[in-house]
C-alpha cells in the first residue's frame, strides 16, 4: 500500500490549472498549424494566423490562451493500492483549483448555485471524475472547459435500429446548429454507448485524447474520418467566417450499452481545447 499525502494532489492540481490555461497541448498546436496550411479561404487563413499568434503570445507572456479560463474538470485515475493521507481528497482538489485560479490570475467563472448565480470567486468547486485503476499511481488530468463550446453540446437517446449514416448526420447537424458559437476550428468529442450519464462522460473524455490519435477500433476510426469530412464540408470555417477547416479532429469513445438503447453524445471543444496531465 502506497501512501500519498493529499497536499501533493493539491499542488499538482494547482500546477495543472495554470499550465492548461497558458499552454496548448503540443499535438493540438501542431494540428492548428496543419489546419492553417490546409485552409483554402483567404479570410480563414488570416484567422488561423491570429490564432497562432495568440498561442505564441500566451506562451511567451505567460497569460491565458483564452479569456474564458473555463470550469475546471478534473479526471483522476487512482491506483487501488493507494491510500490518501493528510485530509480529504475532494477538498485537496478544490484547494488546488482555488490556488491555481487565484494565484495564476485566471478568470473565475463558477457560480455556487445555478439559479442564484453568485460567483464563488475562486472557480470552485471543480467537476471531478474519479476512476479506480490497477497499481499504486495517481494520474491527474485538468481540462478547463469554456462554455461558449460547452453550451453547444448535445445528447440523444437513440435506438439500436439507427443506421451509421444517421449517427453521422446527427453529429454533423449538431455542429451545423452550433455555427460560429464554439469558436471554430473545433474539436468534437463523441460518446457512443453506456447509459445517459456515461455517454456524456465519454464525449468529455474524448476531448482529452490527443487529436493525432485515432480510435483503435477500425470501425470507429472510420466513423471519425467520415464525421470530420462531412463537418468540414459545412463551410463554417475558422471563427465562422467561412472556409474549409471548421473542425480539426473528431474523437470517439465507446462503451457497452443496453440491448434496447444506443445513447449518442457530442461535446464540443473550441480551438483552445485545453488539458494538462501529470502522474504522481
Amino acid at each position: 500500500m502506497r501512501e500519498i499525502n493529499v497536499s501533493r494532489i493539491e499542488e499538482t492540481v494547482r500546477e495543472l490549472c495554470i499550465k492548461a490555461n497558458l499552454l496548448l497541448p503540443q499535438d493540438m498546436e501542431e494540428c492548428i498549424g496543419c489546419g492553417a496550411k490546409a485552409e483554402k479561404s483567404p479570410v480563414g487563413r488570416a484567422v488561423f494566423d491570429d490564432i497562432i499568434e495568440n498561442i505564441r503570445v500566451a506562451k511567451e507572456e505567460k497569460i491565458p490562451i483564452c479569456q474564458d479560463c473555463g470550469m475546471a474538470v478534473v479526471f483522476i485515475d487512482i491506483g487501488q493500492d493507494v491510500h490518501f493521507i493528510g485530509g480529504s481528497l475532494r477538498e485537496a482538489i478544490d484547494r488546488g483549483v482555488s490556488r491555481g485560479y487565484t494565484e495564476g490570475r485566471l478568470r473565475c467563472s463558477v457560480v455556487g448555485d445555478p439559479l442564484e448565480r453568485v460567483n464563488t470567486g475562486d472557480n470552485t468547486p471543480a467537476v471531478v471524475h474519479t476512476r479506480i485503476v490497477d497499481g499504486e499511481g495517481v494520474r491527474i488530468t485538468v481540462a478547463p472547459k469554456g462554455f461558449g463550446s460547452e453550451n453547444m453540446s448535445r445528447l440523444k437517446m437513440m435506438t439500436p435500429s439507427v443506421t451509421v449514416d444517421e449517427i453521422i448526420d446527427w453529429v454533423v447537424e449538431a455542429v451545423a446548429k452550433a455555427g460560429s458559437n464554439p469558436c471554430p476550428p473545433i474539436v468534437i468529442g463523441v460518446g457512443i454507448g453506456g447509459d445517459f450519464e456515461k455517454c456524456a462522460y465519454l464525449a468529455k473524455k474524448a476531448l482529452c485524447r490527443p487529436v493525432s490519435e485515432r480510435n483503435p477500433k477500425p470501425l470507429y476510426a472510420e466513423l471519425e474520418a467520415k464525421m470530420l469530412e462531412k463537418i468540414n464540408r459545412l463551410g463554417i470555417g475558422p471563427q465562422g467566417f467561412g472556409g474549409t477547416q471548421t473542425c480539426l479532429a473528431v474523437n470517439i469513445e465507446q462503451a457497452p450499452t443496453h440491448i434496447a438503447g444506443l445513447p449518442i453524445s457530442v461535446n464540443v471543444g473550441c480551438h483552445v481545447t485545453r488539458h494538462a496531465s501529470k502522474e504522481i
